[in-house]
């Protein structure tokens, strides 16, 4: 077990020992030890925080923005997959008291176990300290999350976000290629997103799912950037140009279609494919 002192550097507050280690006790260590309390209690302390504190915060920075997305953002931030994220970023995993069956399966990298963990730290060190101090460690953690607003409102469900932006722009079906590596006990799955037969996003996870929700975040993030999104307009404008003539596009229309900055064509017309190498077997 790590030293916790480095935890609370890299959390920024003081937590008294015995609340510290309330806090990163799961329920499986607490089982193979003789039933001793679990940290499930300041998770649940924790998630009204962390909760009350990004609406909050939701809420004073968006004055116009309607109850609907709001809700859509705190979702985003709040979700298991995020905090998951915030954990890992931290080197949460190493602290955690696991029992050993968790241990022989990953338990450490797992976005439950790491959520829920992260939790359990705001909700020690509002009992260690008040409300304020917990806040502040939210909107620390939070705060980076709470700025990036497009990604906000797609991180809930990224497969359904992914889904609907190819299909407002007809890029074809979208299908995930995904391989696992290791032994049964620490499995690693790397998924390819496919639009049109075009390799547009990676990722890797625990899990298929995992991997798979990686993808698309990928993927998503390279359509809805600036740049791509122009070529995608210039690649519809092009193929409506050709439909409604019966007849090739137009010199000018082949060129915006080439790219957003008048770069020549890779040789893919559509935007974001071309970032991504074809993989093996492909």
């Amino acid at each position: 077990m790590s030293s916790t002192e480095e935890l609370l550097k890299r959390l920024g507050v003081t937590i008294d020992a015995g609340t510290l280690r309330l806090a990163l006790t799961h329920r499986s260590y607490a089982y193979e030890n003789g039933g001793i309390p679990t940290n499930e209690r300041l998770e649940f302390l924790g998630d009204s925080i962390l909760g009350f504190s990004v609406t909050d915060a939701l809420y004073r920075d968006n004055p116009t923005l309607p109850e609907g997305d709001l809700a859509k953002r705190r979702s985003a931030v709040v979700s298991t997959r995020a905090l998951a994220g915030i954990g890992r970023s931290i080197g949460l995993g190493e602290y955690i008291y696991l029992g050993q069956g968790e241990k022989l399966t990953e338990g450490k990298n797992k976005a439950s176990i790491l959520a829920d963990t992260m939790e359990a730290l705001i909700g020690a060190t509002y009992v260690s300290n008040d409300i304020e101090t917990a806040r502040q460690l939210v909107m620390r953690l939070i705060g980076p999350l709470l700025k990036d607003a497009a990604a906000l409102g797609a991180g809930t469900d990224w497969k359904t976000s992914i889904q609907e932006l190819a299909a407002s722009r007809q890029l074809g079906t979208i299908n995930y290629a995904v391989e696992g590596s290791g032994p049964d006990h620490a499995r690693t799955f790397e998924a390819v997103l496919r639009i049109g037969g075009n390799d547009y996003g990676s990722g890797t996870g625990n899990s298929k799912k995992e991997a798979e929700q990686e993808a698309a975040a990928d993927a998503w993030r390279r359509l809805s950037a600036p740049s791509a999104a122009a070529t995608a307009a210039a690649t519809e404008a092009v193929a409506a140009e050709a439909a409604g003539e019966g007849g090739p596009p137009s010199a000018g229309s082949a060129s915006a279609a080439a790219g957003a900055d008048g770069s020549p064509s890779t040789g893919s017309a559509v935007p974001g494919a071309q970032q991504l190498h074809s993989q093996p077997g492909a």
